[in-house]
């Protein structure tokens, strides 16, 4: 309840999410039929990166300070994932945070829930959204939530679990969570985001998970540097349960770009991609 992201938005590992995360949402609709966004840890919606919080940390300057410095530098040939990603920040205006990004996609036959535990960003999400029929906004623990909501009556859905990692027990959290929100909504994508620090917690999450009875999961990172230093976000990472055609094609020269653009060439730097469970 003490985590605001308006301090962080705009940092590298906002802006690997949010590439990822608009992706994922154009490749589910590519199919007609309609699908849920199931946003378990919502936010404001939008941040304003001139804002006292913003300002306060600086983060944005070294994510999508970046890579829109990089748009337009000569010779630099973006993949089509972060070029799209840039054109909707573009176009939204304020720094959009996920429930924007997929408002600003949603078909008529599409839904957004968006759920937010603190009581002032979940009021402002709802003023935001309060003209929207097509989304819904709840004070609502995100964990919780997905036993509320799954399976949604679309029977087609993208879950989006964000949180803000300040329990020691959150990775634990997250992988009971996958493992409920699997079992409801089997066929579902569901893509949740954790921080790098150093390899051992990642690790354990990711043998927990396999042994979960999870099919069909990887994991995208990106490095800024080793991950060694306990005391530093050192890497930003997407773990995908269901992740969808061309995703494990097209993953890799996104996280590439996105490796080089945000990095500063430490050791270690680069990007991963790798299966965690199998199909």
């Amino acid at each position: 309840m003490n985590y605001r992201h308006a301090f962080h938005a705009g940092n590298f590992a906002d802006c690997m999410k949010h590439v990822l995360f608009l992706w994922l949402l154009r490749a589910l609709g590519r199919k007609e039929a309609g699908f849920l966004t199931l946003d378990t840890h919502a936010g404001i919606g939008h941040y304003d990166l001139s804002g006292p919080e913003a300002t306060r940390t600086g983060e944005w300057q070294t994510g999508i300070g970046r890579l829109r410095d990089a748009r337009g530098r000569r010779g630099v040939k973006l993949p089509d994932g972060i070029i799209d990603y840039l054109d909707m920040v573009d176009r939204l205006g304020l720094y959009p945070g996920s429930p924007a990004l997929v408002e600003a996609v949603l078909r008529p036959q599409d839904r957004l829930i968006a759920c937010e535990l603190h009581p002032e960003d979940q009021a402002m999400l709802r003023r935001h959204f309060r003209a929207n029929p097509q989304v819904a906004v709840h004070l609502r623990d995100g964990y919780e939530a997905i036993r509320a909501f799954l399976p949604p009556k679309e029977r087609r859905g993208l879950v989006l679990i964000d949180p803000p990692y300040e329990k020691t027990d959150e990775f634990a959290a997250l992988t009971q969570a996958l493992r409920e929100g699997y079992e409801r909504f089997p066929g579902g994508v569901f893509a949740a985001w954790y921080p790098i620090k150093h390899r051992g917690p990642v690790r354990a999450f990711h043998t927990a998970l396999a042994e979960a009875g999870i099919r069909d999961v990887v994991a995208a990172e990106v490095l800024l540097r080793e991950p060694v230093d306990v005391d530093r976000l050192n890497g930003s990472g997407l773990l995908i349960v269901n992740p969808p055609w061309l995703f494990m094609t097209t993953a890799p020269s996104i996280l590439q770009s996105l490796a080089d653009i945000l990095g500063d060439g430490e050791p270690g730097a680069g990007y991963r991609l790798t299966r965690v469970a199998g199909e």
